[in-house]
């Protein structure tokens, strides 16, 4: 497996995961109601673990049935990173931890954050439409292996800025709300960027 398609892959779920969302709402919260946010991101570090493995196994079988699919995947990724960038530029969210306090267990907060993170919609896209395109068809490494090995690296860039997120919650939401908003901006360029020079490559193939 080429280390410059990990690289690339790994610059892509960055920016992905930089945007605001779901996880990052649920890892803000958890900075500002708990003394640890272990649970709660230990949680959505499971919930993309667990994609990995399904994903890795899904989509090898029916890659390796039709190569067409990659083709369409690879489409249907680009079009989504440029449709997700024009949205997050267009309309930068900042997240905001909601008000009522959460009392619930280790495992119930572990339990929550799996199951946002597993059902969470732009991280399935990612894992169907993205990953695919990173995989090096013709390597070494079986194609499910190198997708696990890519969903690792997604789940490694989780766990770096959501602990980041959730440690940082209060300060940033008091003193600095602004800097979600550029980080949101920036990113979503990059994706659009990204986005339009995967769907060129694919059509010009």
């Amino acid at each position: 497996m080429a280390m410059a398609g990990v690289t690339a892959f790994w610059l892509v779920s960055l920016l992905l995961v930089l945007v605001p969302g779901a996880d990052w709402a649920y890892a803000i919260s958890a900075g500002l109601r708990h003394r640890t946010i272990v649970p709660a991101v230990g949680g959505l570090l499971a919930g993309y673990v667990v994609l990995t493995v399904v994903v890795a196994a899904g989509v090898a079988a029916l890659v390796s049935r039709s190569p067409l699919v990659l083709t369409a995947l690879t489409a249907i990724g680009a079009v989504y990173l440029v449709w997700l960038g024009i949205t997050t530029v267009t309309s930068p969210s900042t997240p905001q931890a909601t008000e009522d306090e959460y009392t619930g267990s280790w495992m119930g907060r572990a339990a929550k954050g799996a199951g946002i993170s597993g059902l969470n919609p732009k991280a399935l896209l990612l894992f169907l439409a993205l990953l695919p395109q990173f995989v090096a068809r013709g390597a070494g490494m079986p194609f499910a292996a190198q997708i696990a090995v890519l969903g690792l690296v997604h789940t490694a860039n989780c766990a770096v800025v959501y602990v980041g997120v959730g440690a940082t919650a209060r300060r940033v939401l008091r003193t600095r709300p602004a800097v979600a908003t550029a980080v949101s901006r920036c990113s979503g360029a990059a994706m659009i960027v990204i986005g339009v020079l995967l769907l060129a490559e694919r059509l010009l193939a």
